[in-house]
């Protein structure tokens, strides 16, 4: 059982960056590779209008608000996964 619950804290974890190449994907209609280390803009090929569809995903997936100030610090992959992550657990009902 501790097992499990090890594997469950490792899919949470993971999920985030997974999505993020979901929503990168339906956005982009064509597959992408995404690690922490992608540059979105870069290395993904997104442009400013893009890079909003792909948050207007992710809040929804997640049910969040992603705030504009904080999406201007964000340059990686990771560092949105990290984001998410953040105002997942501060707006946790």
């Amino acid at each position: 059982m501790g097992q499990e619950t090890g594997t469950m804290a490792e899919v949470v974890l993971e999920t985030p960056l997974q999505e993020i190449g979901r929503a990168a994907e339906q956005v982009l209609g064509r597959p992408v590779t995404v690690s922490t280390d992608t540059e979105i803009a870069r290395d993904l090929s997104v442009d400013s209008i893009g890079l909003m569809n792909i948050v207007m995903a992710l809040e929804d997936r997640f049910d969040i608000s992603i705030p504009l100030d904080r999406m201007a610090e964000v340059e990686t992959a990771g560092q949105l996964a990290d984001l998410i992550e953040e105002l997942r657990v501060r707006f946790k009902v």
